[in-house]
């Protein structure tokens, strides 16, 4: 199963901030769209960072409250892997969870096609799991669709 087949379930809208906004409208737009991370974009089709909630709270922890007043490219993360839509779910699964981060981008031709988040890519190898649970009860009981 690739990244693509996440996407195509989950669609590939993503949000994005440019890195001049501050950090106060960046908790607006995660609160308002309710997500977690947003990638950094000047232009809103190339990845120049990804700042999350996390990003947030370590600033906030380190600097205080006049990090809201801050621009994006004072806490987000400049160094960002990203993934391309063919990319295997469960090696950008295992991605994941060694570098402990929640989202990542997906690069297609140089553009940005998509992001997915660790609940993205759970959900779908859980799905992935019950299709072949189910196939394999079929198969074992004669009882194949």
């Amino acid at each position: 199963m690739r990244i693509s087949d996440v996407l195509r379930d989950k669609g590939d809208r993503v949000v994005t901030v440019t890195p001049d906004h501050t950090v106060q409208e960046l908790l607006a737009t995660l609160a308002r769209h309710r997500i977690g991370a947003a990638v950094v974009s000047a232009d809103g089709a190339t990845v120049e960072g990804i700042v999350s909630e996390r990003d947030i709270v370590r600033s906030l922890a380190a600097r205080g409250a006049a990090v809201l007043a801050e621009a994006v490219s004072a806490i987000h993360t400049a160094e960002v892997r990203t993934v391309g839509p063919e990319a295997d779910v469960a090696e950008v699964e295992r991605l994941m969870t060694e570098h402990r981060f929640r989202h990542v981008p997906v690069v297609a031709d140089g553009r940005l096609a998509g992001i997915v988040s660790i609940g993205d890519v759970v959900k779908k190898r859980i799905t992935e799991l019950e299709v072949q649970t189910t196939a394999l009860s079929g198969y074992i009981t004669g009882e194949r669709a």
